[in-house]
């Protein structure tokens, strides 16, 4: 017998929720030059509340993997999907620093469980030869949803204010939640026939499903102590910082450093988010052919996300470019390499615990998302205090080359970690 392939289908759902995910959390950098006319906001005021975020997106990752352990992917999915789109929204209502901060605070907390959610539905979906493509299919939404739309919702605000882009995202997340509820299934209960639940399964899939052991402190203690989980939280704590920063300032810092408006500029601001797609394509499709090639997942795994980090720490050469066309090609180059490390979420999938797989998400979600609390406030520190983005891009590539030692010295075989 054939085996179906609703894992495609499965894998259309969550990449739809990734592109609104991130669209969510990145209208607030297009909205920012126009916002902070209208509420008088300052650059430092204005890291605050881009890190406001992360606040709750980082402290909910522990308690949000283990609800998801325990009320499943499909129920928690559905619901927080649900909420931090509503939360989107409501920012199109507020009127001043408070306001904004906590609506803020709400979509961080809404958005916690959606990664740890991917990493589970990857691990219960997909053979391991298999995950970093679908990795690369769902992260992509990320980053297409970006450049494709960006210019977009730069005309939105052009002729309907800034205001109307945080409404019009809400609205059409909302509607995909019911949607997603609705076709969303483990796979022994969907569509699959059983020569795709066996192949699943046969490539370390968890199709019959495993028995999330009970939370506790000492449980987090193991896992943080394991050098696979250190070791990859620290790198992509590195990594994501790039993606915070293309996130949040990168829109202000063409428009206020470099002179470039969104609708002047066109389609070419667009590059980088385009880069960065092809990145994590391309990433996802060297790690499953050096997995195939050497047979170890450790290079396959490895390879790129360390080449992809080197890539991230040549933006700081954007300080020493006059040309604006030169720039954007450094900061394709940089959000390309930031694509290719991306893979950190798949390198997760190999090495999580499978009875801890919600709990390990969201304890290494915690820990790179650190980054948003962090990355925001130094750039609007070192903005506000020297009127350059010189010292912010040298940040960024700093934790490239932090980033990578983290992956060739504390990391050790990707294999999945064992615990009694």
């Amino acid at each position: 017998m054939k085996p179906t392939r609703q894992r495609l289908v499965i894998l259309a759902l969550i990449s739809t929720a990734t592109l609104i995910n991130y669209l969510d959390r990145s209208v607030m950098g297009v909205a920012k030059p126009e916002l902070v006319k209208e509420l008088h906001i300052s650059p430092e005021v204005m890291g605050l509340i881009f890190s406001a975020f992360s606040w709750t997106y980082a402290l909910a990752q522990i308690p949000g993997g283990y609800v998801l352990d325990r009320l499943g992917t499909r129920i928690t999915y559905a619901l927080s999907l649900g909420l931090w789109s509503a939360m989107t929204a409501l920012h199109g209502l507020m009127t001043g620093v408070a306001g904004l901060v906590s609506a803020r605070l709400a979509l961080g907390l809404a958005e916690a469980p959606c990664f740890p959610a991917n990493s589970r539905v990857l691990s219960t979906w997909f053979p391991q030869n298999e995950r970093a493509k679908a990795t690369g299919v769902y992260t992509v939404g990320e980053y297409i949803g970006l450049g494709l739309l960006i210019p977009v919702l730069g005309w939105l605000m052009a002729h309907y204010g800034w205001r109307s882009l945080f409404l019009i995202v809400g609205v059409i997340g909302v509607a995909f939640a019911f949607l997603f509820y609705r076709l969303y299934r483990e796979p022994q209960d969907s569509a699959a026939n059983q020569a795709e639940i066996d192949l699943i399964a046969a490539g370390g899939g968890f199709s019959g499903g495993t028995k999330p052991m009970d939370f506790s402190w000492a449980n987090v203690r193991r896992l943080i102590s394991t050098r696979q989980i250190a070791g990859a939280s620290m790198g992509q704590f590195c990594s994501n910082s790039t993606l915070v920063f293309f996130l949040t300032w990168f829109p202000s810092y063409l428009a206020d450093e470099r002179g470039m408006s969104f609708i002047k500029s066109g389609w070419l601001v667009s590059l980088p988010y385009i880069g960065a797609a092809l990145g994590v394509m391309l990433g996802g499709i060297v790690s499953d052919w050096l997995i195939r090639v050497t047979g170890s997942p450790t290079i396959g795994r490895k390879a790129p996300i360390i080449t992809g980090l080197l890539m991230c720490a040549s933006m700081v050469s954007a300080n020493y470019l006059d040309s604006n066309n030169a720039v954007i090609a450094v900061m394709s180059l940089a959000f390309f390499g930031q694509g290719l490390a991306g893979l950190g979420w798949t390198l997760l999938s190999d090495v999580a615990p499978k009875e801890m797989m919600g709990l390990t998400a969201g304890l290494f979600n915690f820990f790179t998302n650190l980054a948003g609390i962090i990355t925001p406030l130094v750039v609007g520190f070192v903005v506000g205090a020297t009127g350059s983005f010189y010292g912010a891009l040298a940040y960024i590539g700093l934790l490239g080359l932090i980033g990578t030692l983290a992956y060739l010295v504390v990391l050790g075989p990707v294999a999945r970690v064992q615990l009694d």
